[in-house]
């Protein structure tokens, strides 16, 4: 298991993208949370197998999402185990 956390820029906030991340991680069995940051980003936490974050972070980049997406950075670490369900904070 691995976590991943993943910075979002673009136009992203007050557009349903917390909700539409949580539904994608929901759907891949992943846990964790989208949470809007003060500087217009989304920041993205999710714990679960390395493919399946994988994918979350190929959706987040598709230009499919609500809003705009313009750049997505991410950073992998181990999962810390301290997660349940996916919620938006």
């Amino acid at each position: 298991m691995e976590r991943m956390t993943a910075w979002v820029h673009g136009f992203v906030q007050g557009v349903g993208f917390r909700w539409w991340t949580r539904a994608r991680a929901l759907e891949l069995g992943l846990v964790g949370y989208a949470a809007n940051q003060k500087d217009g980003r989304v920041l993205v936490i999710a714990e679960g197998p390395r493919d399946k974050l994988e994918t979350l972070l190929t959706l987040l980049r598709s230009g499919d999402t609500p809003g705009a997406v313009d750049l997505v950075v991410e950073q992998w670490d181990s999962a810390r185990g301290d997660l349940t369900g996916f919620v938006e904070r």
